[in-house]
């Protein structure tokens, strides 16, 4: 079987977005392996093998449309009131909390925040499916 091990995005400033990155998720660079024209930055934590790939084009001074199939990344927390207002204590705006039920029970407690290259990432609370 096929083990996922990584996602990528493109991002415009590398300090920029490890920056946001560690703030928020606590992800921390476990690797950057330069090429002649593109640089890729290898971010991972504890709680997971599972990276996130920033890939950051040299040259390119205009920021990337992250395009109309673009979706999501998405992070577990275990506490996400606690994960909301620690966000909102360090200025990176997340979106309002979001209660999803499905036949009268709890789905999802969820909200976004975005990262300085403009994706969308979804915060949602250890729970069900979400684990």
């Amino acid at each position: 079987m096929a083990k996922m091990i990584h996602s990528m995005i493109r991002v415009l400033d590398e300090a920029r977005s490890t920056e946001f990155y560690d703030r928020a998720f606590g992800l921390k660079v476990a690797d950057r392996v330069a090429f002649e024209t593109f640089t890729l930055i290898y971010l991972s934590n504890a709680e997971t093998g599972f990276e996130l790939e920033l890939t950051v084009n040299q040259g390119r001074t205009e920021p990337y449309a992250p395009g109309d199939a673009y979706g999501h990344l998405a992070v577990s927390v275990a506490e996400l009131r606690d994960e909301h207002a620690r966000m909102t204590e360090l200025g990176l705006n997340p979106g309002k909390i979001v209660e999803l039920n499905r036949d009268g029970k709890l789905f999802a407690l969820l909200f976004f925040v975005t990262d300085p290259d403009g994706y969308k990432i979804e915060v949602v609370q250890r729970h069900g499916r979400f684990q």
